[in-house]
């Protein structure tokens, strides 16, 4: 009961297809896989915030200026989709 046979596995594709529409599977798939991009893109971004974080007890200077906005791009070349980031400068107002 568990394994899936290949006309089974033909018919829940043929289900599928009937479904959603012919045209519509390659635009899911596409969305699919951007979104796939965008996640791995903010998984490293985090990653590479990690390992660049500062001390936890940074020294506060008045003369700093606040730091620059940060553009995180969804894809590689992928400008639309770009957006600036506002990063808090202290947690500890909240």
């Amino acid at each position: 009961m568990g394994r899936l046979g290949p006309t089974e596995i033909i018919l829940i594709l043929v289900v599928i297809i009937l479904l959603f529409g012919a045209k519509k599977l390659p635009d899911m798939a596409r969305s699919l896989g951007k979104s796939a991009r965008i996640l791995k893109s903010e998984a490293k971004a985090m990653k590479d915030d990690d390992k660049s974080a500062a001390p936890a007890d940074p020294p506060n200077n008045s003369d700093q200026q606040p730091p620059a906005q940060r553009i995180i791009q969804a894809a590689p070349g992928d400008v639309t989709s770009s957006r600036p980031v506002n990063e808090p400068t202290d947690t500890s107002k909240r």
